[in-house]
């Protein structure tokens, strides 16, 4: 019987990541440094096949927030070159000693970090995941299965013949990073199912992708959440920092899911700072849903239905509402969040202690904006994802975040009577 692709890439991606395991510290940067001098170097040849998915989303109708998130320039490939030549300045998190203890009986055991194996990841329109993810399993000493959308089919097939030669010519397994090229959902379906194959599987997309992995997939997942992040502007707060923190988290780049999709007021600010804000909003083009007490102060406001309390709009929209506290600010976020991001900008000190002790989210902020949710920007190098969930890994994820751990202990003839 024809083996599958996934069958076929996953058994390559095993004997990579044996190899991988034990690469040293050295053999892996060099890689990286190879990877990202690619990039540059071909970065003509990877504008064009990225014009080409352009090309065919423009055609096929592609969602206009997705644009921005598909388009590769000179600038940003330079800036995905940087990102992988940061994560070649961190450290090695693989075999750094976690803890260890000689036991009573003279047994020396020693909890120290692994890779994970190999690693699949499932995402959309973003082909500069599919060097973020490489760079990051890579220095992890993990193998990567990649499966992109088809919107950014072109971009990706270019990016990882780029990327695996790089790792080759490094003298590394070609086969650490690999491309799934059929883009058929029932190979997204395999995927999930690669049991002995992969060893853990992260979406990055939208709520529907992320909900078809993590309600399909038999292998286990990490789950990347949607971002529906909110920033409340409390009643202590400076207004000149509320004007903008709350314009630069909506508009600064409103299609990724660290961007404000829900603006909560105090009542206090209801007439003279709420009004500046929203109207500074919409000469960005932002269109405001708000509350009646939002529209009564800014008559340019559409009246907000329930659906877009909860919505990562991942545009120019942007939902509003005016509370009368803080306990209702909490309570409002509490019901809407998708645990990503949340924030409050406030002068008062047990304000800021409740909001980030009682709001339970990946990242938390006090007087700052929710872009910084970030891997780069948390000093990661990159990020494979923002993690929403509890277990092992929280909020952006780096190289720890794909590594497990092993006890290795080592005795002198103990045995257990």
């Amino acid at each position: 019987m024809t083996k599958s692709e996934i069958q076929v890439k996953g058994e390559q991606a095993r004997r990579a990541a044996t190899v991988l395991a034990t690469a040293t510290t050295s053999q892996k940067n060099g890689a990286l440094a190879k990877m990202a001098a690619a990039l540059r170097m071909r970065c003509n040849e990877i504008i064009a096949a990225n014009k080409l998915d352009m090309d065919n989303g423009r055609r096929d109708g592609l969602k206009e927030s997705l644009f921005d998130r598909l388009l590769l320039t000179a600038e940003r490939i330079e800036g995905i070159a940087a990102a992988v030549e940061q994560i070649i300045a961190l450290p090695d998190p693989v075999g750094t000693c976690i803890s260890g203890q000689i036991r009573p009986n003279g047994l020396q055991v020693n909890k120290i970090r692994v890779p994970l194996g190999v690693v699949g990841i499932i995402y959309e329109a973003r082909p500069n995941v599919t060097v973020d993810a490489a760079a990051l399993c890579l220095k992890s000493g993990n193998a990567v299965i990649l499966r992109g959308g088809k919107s950014a089919f072109h971009s990706n097939m270019k990016l990882v013949e780029v990327l695996s030669a790089a790792v080759a010519e490094a003298g590394l397994p070609a086969q650490s990073i690999q491309l799934v090229e059929n883009t058929d959902r029932a190979v997204a379906a395999d995927m999930m199912k690669a049991n002995g194959l992969i060893d853990v599987l992260i979406p990055r997309g939208g709520a529907g992708l992320i909900q078809s992995v993590v309600q399909n997939a038999t292998i286990p997942v990490i789950e990347t959440g949607v971002g529906n992040c909110h920033v409340y502007i409390d009643a202590s707060a400076e207004e000149k920092m509320a004007h903008n923190i709350a314009v630069n988290a909506k508009t600064q780049r409103p299609g990724v899911c660290n961007a404000m999709e829900t603006l909560l007021v105090h009542e206090n600010h209801a007439v003279k700072l709420l009004p500046a804000i929203l109207q500074a909003m919409v000469d960005k083009g932002v269109e405001i849903r708000g509350c009646e007490k939002t529209c009564a102060v800014f008559p340019a406001a559409k009246q907000a239905v329930e659906s877009d309390w909860g919505e990562e709009f991942l545009s120019l929209i942007l939902a509003v509402k005016v509370v009368p506290s803080l306990d209702a600010a909490i309570e409002h976020i509490r019901t809407y969040t998708s645990l990503h991001t949340e924030a409050i900008v406030t002068q008062n000190v047990t304000a800021a202690e409740r909001f980030l002790n009682e709001i339970d989210a990946a990242a938390v902020y006090v007087n700052a904006s929710t872009r910084f949710t970030d891997g780069f920007e948390f000093g990661f190098g990159a990020e494979i994802g923002i993690s929403t969930q509890k277990l092992h890994a929280r909020g952006p994820m780096g190289l720890e975040a794909l590594t497990s751990s092993k006890f290795i202990v080592r005795g002198n003839g103990q045995i257990r009577g």
